[in-house]
């Protein structure tokens, strides 16, 4: 096992890519352990956690890199006033949970008591599957997000 302390300083972006990939909340992490798509076998041990595309190890012919997984999201329309999209952020907020802005939709994990909510507050909504990363902000027609709560606000 090859155990890993931090990122790669300067990747050769001419190596193949090798991926690594792992659910959001094991990224998160600083301590864990982890396999290769071609089988080879991590532990980590990080000052901090690893971002998604980030080269975590290099070898004289490949490179690794961290990629996060897809889950199961709810898709809520931006197509809304924005005090209404501000009442969404904050009922959703209020269970503690989790959102991402895209500039059309916020992004909220699906759990029922999110499904719940929703359907109480008559906010439509559509599952889908795609990479989820709380805390990341679109500002209107903007596609570069913002992490406006900053690293203190971690829950």
């Amino acid at each position: 096992m090859n155990i890993v302390h931090d990122i790669t300083a300067e990747p050769n972006v001419d190596l193949p890519e090798i991926q690594l990939v792992v659910d959001r909340l094991k990224l998160a992490k600083r301590l864990w352990r982890g396999v290769a798509e071609d089988g080879t076998e991590f532990g980590f041990e990080l000052a901090y956690p690893l971002k998604p595309g980030v080269t975590f190890w290099q070898t004289e012919s490949s490179r690794y890199l961290i990629e996060q997984e897809s889950e199961s999201v709810l898709a809520i329309s931006l197509a809304v006033a924005p005090s209404a999209a501000a009442g969404i952020g904050w009922a959703v907020g209020n269970l503690h949970m989790e959102l991402q802005s895209e500039a059309d939709r916020l992004l909220a994990v699906d759990d029922p008591a999110v499904r719940q909510l929703l359907a109480r507050i008559q906010v439509s909504f559509e599952p889908t599957i795609t990479v989820f990363r709380p805390g990341r902000f679109v500002r209107g027609e903007s596609k570069k997000p913002v992490h406006e709560l900053g690293p203190s606000h971690q829950h």
